[in-house]
């Protein structure tokens, strides 16, 4: 159940994300569901393809695609002026998706016997592999590639679960890493947090 709740909100937050983005750059409704489909399940497609491991297509992905589909669906049908004033809170979602995918391509990582490099790579390219693919389509620069710390929470999410830290058979240890990590993500973000380190040695 734990798991089903936090994959029902990264879709649902990655899917609007997408469709936010898609209406942001003026995409017809044939580009807002296919860049709010690719956010939320891209992350998974890669991490399989990298890890060598059976793709799961995205219509086999049950009610997660229907999930998928009715959030591009409001955000696509609702008044452009509401779902503009809805944009702030992008961040907020975004936070929310690279918290959850992260935490699930850790799990999966455990689940099939992956080393700790295995994680952690699993843990990244899960959380922010539909954050990448949904800038690229919309030929934004992407976020990871950015001087604001991104990828880092995925990667902090792989390692502590990595090395046992946080266990994913607790569901309450997963709930308070999914909740620690969009708090990370938000205050890095609001704080201007990053990890470019060029200008500290600039003469």
């Amino acid at each position: 159940m734990a798991w089903e709740i936090l994959n029902i909100l990264a879709v649902g937050a990655f899917a609007f994300s997408g469709a936010i983005v898609a209406l942001n750059e003026r995409y017809d409704i044939f580009g807002t569901f296919i860049l709010g489909i690719a956010t939320p399940f891209a992350g998974g497609v890669i991490r399989n393809i990298a890890l060598d491991v059976p793709v799961v297509h995205v219509w086999e992905q049950g009610y997660l695609l229907y999930v998928a589909f009715g959030t591009i669906a409001i955000v696509y049908f609702f008044p452009k002026s509401w779902v503009m004033s809805w944009d702030r809170w992008n961040i907020y979602l975004d936070a929310i998706g690279l918290s959850a995918f992260a935490l699930q391509g850790a799990s999966f990582a455990i689940e099939n016997d992956f080393p700790l490099g295995g994680v952690i790579f699993a843990s990244i390219l899960t959380g922010v592999g539909g954050g990448v693919t949904r800038d690229v389509l919309a030929q934004r620069r992407p976020m990871v590639l950015h001087q604001e710390i991104y990828a880092v929470w995925a990667l902090l999410v792989g390692l502590v679960i990595g090395i046992g830290l946080f266990s994913i058979d607790n569901a309450i240890q997963m709930y308070i890493l999914f909740i620690l990590i969009i708090a990370c993500r938000v205050l890095s973000y609001h704080l201007g947090w990053h990890l470019r380190f060029r200008d500290m040695y600039r003469i």
